[in-house]
């Protein structure tokens, strides 16, 4: 290999110009998808306080103009969770006709129709006691609650969902959602599957803005050990063969190696999720001027798709698309 001083690495990093022009990850506000926060109240966008900048939105004109902001900024997808008025242990609010995600849809659609509305799909926004399916002798119980999940998705594509999206990771599920799908009529509706989702710690933020903290025990019995990635791989292959059409790992940071070893296994649709506690992190140290948000924001979002990742979900898409726009060399 030849070397220094006939070789310089520094060339091609001296100016913006050049170094645009050799970049080999691109980053584009049409890569993410924003999640939405929508509330059965009325007129009102209630701030969440963990999560500067995100707030409940009614499904009336307060989402109308969310929407139309996002469409302005060049963001081609919004992923939708819900915060019913009354909660029951059963979730009957998650797949009701009235209920806030499915009029959201039809808002959603008859604000901007070429959005791509995509919809969360677990019960842990639904249920009294806050987890993500059927309790049974005190533990959530798998197969009734596939039952339960045929019956959301079937309400969220009647309502006009392009993509529905389980993120419960219950045995079985995309499985059952496709089923349900399929034997509704609704056999184009994309299923974007929350295949390799870990319990966290990084979810802390999402449960005030999802009201859907669990009011007994945790979610480690159906989302993944921290410490496995074999695992996610198995997780990926049982969901491709049950009929997912794009996959998704979630969290973030601190699932790269992941994302990388999904990408490199299979050839679907990849998204990741950049999640809530990753965007308070960034948003506390900007407001401390520990460091320089956008600066931070682009690198983080930027490794994501180095990583892999054809989508990315994440709160910070306003803002990045806006400074994508304003510096497109940013990108």
């Amino acid at each position: 290999m030849t070397q220094f001083p006939v070789v310089r690495m520094r060339r091609l990093r001296r100016t913006p110009t050049l170094r645009a022009l050799v970049r080999e990850t691109s980053l584009a506000a049409s890569d993410f998808i924003y999640p939405l926060f929508v509330t059965a109240e009325k007129n009102k966008r209630k701030e969440i306080t963990s999560m500067p900048g995100v707030a409940q939105l009614s499904v009336d004109g307060v989402l109308q103009k969310e929407i139309e902001s996002v469409v302005q900024l060049g963001i081609r997808s919004v992923l939708l969770f819900g915060i019913p008025a009354t909660k029951d242990a059963t979730a009957t609010q998650s797949y009701a006709v009235d209920a806030p995600v499915q009029k959201a849809i039809k808002l959603i659609k008859q604000t901007a129709p070429d959005l791509a509305v995509m919809t969360d799909v677990c019960l842990c926004e639904y249920t009294d006691h806050g987890h993500c399916g059927i309790i049974k002798n005190g533990a959530v119980d798998n197969d009734s609650t596939l039952g339960i999940l045929g019956k959301v998705v079937v309400s969220h594509a009647g309502a006009g969902a392009d993509v529905v999206a389980p993120s419960g990771m219950m045995d079985g599920m995309v499985g059952a959602i496709r089923k349900a799908l399929d034997g509704a009529g609704f056999a184009e509706t994309a299923v974007l599957s929350y295949a390799v989702k870990y319990a966290s710690a990084f979810y802390g933020p999402f449960r005030e803005a999802a009201e859907s903290p669990p009011s007994f025990g945790d979610r480690k019995s159906h989302q993944m050990d921290p410490a496995n990635v074999r695992e996610a791989l198995r997780e990926c292959a049982l969901d491709i063969e049950e009929g997912a059409d794009a996959l998704m790992v979630k969290p973030g940071l601190p699932y790269l190696d992941v994302l990388r070893a999904v990408r490199e296994t299979y050839d679907l649709p990849l998204a990741s999720y950049n999640v809530s506690g990753e965007y308070a992190m960034v948003k506390a140290a900007a407001k401390n001027g520990w460091i320089d948000e956008r600066a931070a924001v682009l690198e983080l979002l930027r490794s994501f798709r180095r990583a892999g990742a054809d989508l990315i979900l994440t709160y910070h898409a306003k803002d990045a698309a806006a400074w994508l726009r304003e510096t497109p060399g940013d990108a």
